[in-house]
Formats: structure tokens, sequence, C-alpha cells
């Protein structure tokens, strides 16, 4: 009972994988990004069974293991959020089809996926608050998967926030006309993951 209002309240919060579902909810609609949710809920479960097991507190120990991820997935996505406030590109808007844009579907999963796993403040969290919710005594496998089903649920309900809620505002952008600024937005939104990725 304790568990389920601290996650819920550490996953709504703003971070990265919540600000890229609000960009991608701006540019390409609710309906892509799930692709980009489904990445995002496997890279946060892994980490999350890593972190129960001792896996994770290798991986903070050798902070150089996350170097690739992190620095290759970031320039990743300031490259797209510099294609966005450019106006250009496959996630960029035009006032003439001011439509969603399409992404190739393993594109938008491998963004979800690394931006969950090389988020070392995510392996962090995991370590410090999932340990105390794991009883030595018993079985770590159902305890475990009904951890785990709780994080993905509440994950995926946040997201699904964020996304519909980026959905709206380029709705009301578009009815004003406002293209090229809904595309800036959801560019420097998406320059912003990447240079949380780059400092994180």
């Amino acid at each position: 009972m304790v568990f389920i209002p601290t996650f819920f309240f550490v996953s709504v919060t703003p971070g990265m994988c919540m600000t890229l579902a609000l960009s991608l909810g701006m540019t390409v609609g609710v309906r892509r990004t799930l692709w980009m949710m489904v990445g995002e809920l496997v890279g946060v479960g892994l980490v999350a069974c890593l972190a129960v097991v001792g896996v994770a507190a290798v991986m903070l120990q050798y902070p150089q293991l996350f170097q690739l991820l992190k620095y290759g997935g970031g320039l990743y996505l300031a490259w797209l959020g510099i294609q966005l406030w450019r106006s250009r590109g496959k996630l960029a808007l035009s006032p003439v089809d001011a439509g969603p844009r399409h992404i190739p579907i393993r594109s938008l999963i491998s963004q979800g996926f690394i931006t969950a796993i090389a988020n070392p403040k995510g392996w962090a969290f995991f370590i410090a608050l999932l340990p105390p919710f794991i009883d030595n005594q018993s079985p770590l496998t159902g305890q475990l998967l009904m951890l785990v089903s709780i994080i993905l649920s509440l994950e995926f309900i946040c997201l699904l926030l964020y996304a519909s809620g980026g959905r709206t505002l380029s709705r009301v952008l578009l009815q004003k006309g406002k293209v090229k600024l809904m595309n800036r937005i959801a560019g420097s939104l998406m320059l912003g993951v990447a240079l949380w990725l780059a400092v994180g």
C-alpha cells in the first residue's frame, strides 16, 4: 500500500521518459507513441529486475558502462530535436500536412528503451526503492513479478497521460496556425531529454 502511491508520485513527475512521451504525443500522436512506450516499459522492467538481483549496484560502480548508451542515445535525440526546431525531418509538422508524422516502429521502440536504461538516476532510484519491499524470507520470483507489474502499470498510465497532453497541446497550436511554434516546443523537449541523458 505504501509502494503504490510512492511509485506513482515518482513516475508522474516530469522526467526523461515523460518528456519524451509528451514530445512524441505532440508530433506523432498517442497511438504511434504507444510503440515508444513499449520500449520504455521493457527498459524500466529490465532495470527494476536487475536492481533487485544486484546487477544495478555493479553498473553504478562502473559508470563507464552507461557512457555509450547515454551519449549515443543523447546524440540521436538531440539530432531529432534540431530537426524539429528547423521544421524538418520525419517528426516535424508542416502547415500543409499537419497530421501525425510516420516514424518507423523500430525507431520509436529503441528511443523508449534507450531513454529508460541509459538514465543512471533511474537505476539509483530502483536500487534505493525496491530492496526495502523485498522479503528475503519469501520466494523472490513472485515478489519481483508483483512489484514489476505494479511499476509497469503505473508507468504506462503516466506515459499515456503525458502523450495525451502533448496531443491536446498540438491540436490547440494547430488550430491557431502555430505549426512552427509546435515544432519548436517539441524540439526543445527532445533537446531537453538529450541534455538530461548527457549530464544525468
